[in-house]
């Protein structure tokens, strides 16, 4: 990977980690589900006027915005609502890192390296020691809702690698256009219009600015460099640099809601860059001319 992009994937690892706990913050005064639709609406109004039209088959932008949009972010707020903190929550996701890899072998036929699987074992192992030191606090439920939501991203970085959007940000945009309907109609259902409009009645300037922040920087900024990186490189290139999200997220946690960072922690999260760094390597890149086909297309 190139300096310029490898630098442009360890920002937006930053504002990933630094967005759990603006997710936290927003989730003290909003119900997850409506949360997670509201900034997706914030994400797709006003920029729907200037992006224009899709320009890749609506199956694609369904498909990533029922797994990114509505299975992700809606499991991950929830769990995160039901007491998993954001240190956590920011290193569990990482698991997402595996499921696309394997999902990405499986389905698109991409066969990670040698060094790439040691590199990925490498930070499997800062993953596992940092979560034993957090400690089985959490609960079981919300543990789990965040490991599911790992594996729909994986999904979704397959379903992006084979859409091949030519805009990243027009495809981002349309993503969160059709993930807002399904993830307000889920809200109105579970979490009920009074509770709903409770929230919205509650609105002030530190709301605002945290669905600001997860819509504009994180979502269209983040996954659109993102998406961006997809459509240049092989996804097991570049989703493990997504290893650096739990540390930048055990850091800004640390530094804005005071939770612990152990010097066992540093030490992992070490162990994470470590890892990371070794799946880079280059290896010789296949013309896409002479890879197989993919054995099965995301829906």
């Amino acid at each position: 990977m190139k300096p310029r992009h490898a630098a442009l994937a360890v920002l937006v690892a930053t504002i990933w980690g630094v967005n759990f706990v603006v997710i936290k913050v927003g989730l003290r005064d909003f119900p997850p589900i409506l949360f997670s639709a509201l900034r997706f609406l914030a994400a797709a109004v006003p920029a729907l006027w200037f992006v224009g039209r899709p320009r890749v088959a609506w199956k694609w932008i369904v498909a990533v915005a029922l797994a990114l949009g509505v299975a992700k972010f809606g499991l991950l707020f929830v769990g995160m609502a039901a007491g998993m903190p954001a240190g956590l929550s920011s290193l569990v996701l990482q698991s997402q890192v595996f499921f696309t890899v394997l999902l990405a072998a499986v389905l698109l036929r991409e066969r990670p390296s040698a060094v790439q699987v040691v590199g990925m074992g490498v930070a499997a192992v800062g993953i596992v020691v940092i979560g034993a030191d957090y400690g089985a606090g959490s609960p079981l439920g919300a543990f789990l809702l965040v490991v599911t939501a790992a594996l729909a991203w994986g999904l979704a970085n397959v379903a992006t690698r084979r859409a091949q959007a030519p805009d990243p940000l027009n495809f981002i945009v349309w993503v969160s256009a059709v993930a807002f309907p399904p993830l307000l109609v889920l809200s109105l259902v579970f979490e009920g219009p009074a509770a709903d409009l409770a929230a919205l009645r509650g609105l002030d300037w530190s709301n605002v600015g945290a669905i600001l922040f997860i819509a504009w920087v994180s979502t269209l900024l983040g996954f659109g460099l993102w998406n961006s990186l997809l459509h240049t490189y092989e996804a097991a290139v570049v989703v493990p640099f997504a290893l650096l999200v739990p540390v930048a997220g055990m850091l800004s946690g640390w530094l804005l809601l005071d939770e612990a960072v152990t010097p066992v922690r540093l030490g992992a999260g070490a162990l994470v860059v470590l890892g990371m760094a070794a799946t880079t390597i280059r290896r010789r890149r296949v013309p896409r001319a002479e890879r197989e086909p993919a054995a099965v297309a995301v829906p």
